[in-house]
């Protein structure tokens, strides 16, 4: 299965597991953009990717780490 940028749970899901320490609250949309990209099921092209996106993903990873 390849990501997309709108499979923004799953991504949440795999971020939280890649990266253990940080902390999704503190994360800003720089960094969180590249690791999503740096996933390796990840497969989608960059400019695919919007601020809404970004958020969205950060809203589900700071709830999987509740």
């Amino acid at each position: 299965m390849s990501l997309k940028w709108t499979d923004v749970l799953e991504i949440a899901i795999q971020l939280t597991e890649s990266k253990p320490d940080v902390d999704p609250m503190s994360v800003n949309f720089v960094d969180l953009r590249r690791w999503v990209m740096e996933l390796p099921e990840f497969d989608d092209k960059p400019e695919h990717c919007g601020e809404k996106i970004l958020e969205a993903i950060q809203a589900h990873w700071i709830e999987e780490r509740e």
